[in-house]
């Protein structure tokens, strides 16, 4: 498994265990679901900027460095 999948699988559980808690409390659906929409988006970003390959810098001189 990919470390990207792996980094959304835990995001999905602990978002689960977040909307779990909210509906616990008894707030209302609409704004869970707002909360659940707006933290999927900011965990997606989180997960490809942690997991993206970086890309190789190449030396001014035209050889590839390392």
């Amino acid at each position: 498994m990919s470390s990207f999948a792996l980094y959304i699988l835990g995001f999905v559980i602990f978002l689960g265990g977040l909307i779990w808690a909210a509906v616990a409390l008894g707030l209302p659906g609409q704004w869970v679901a707002i909360g659940a929409v707006v933290l999927l988006g900011i965990g997606l970003i989180t997960a490809v900027t942690h997991t993206r390959a970086k890309d190789e810098t190449v030396a001014s001189d035209g050889e590839p460095s390392g």
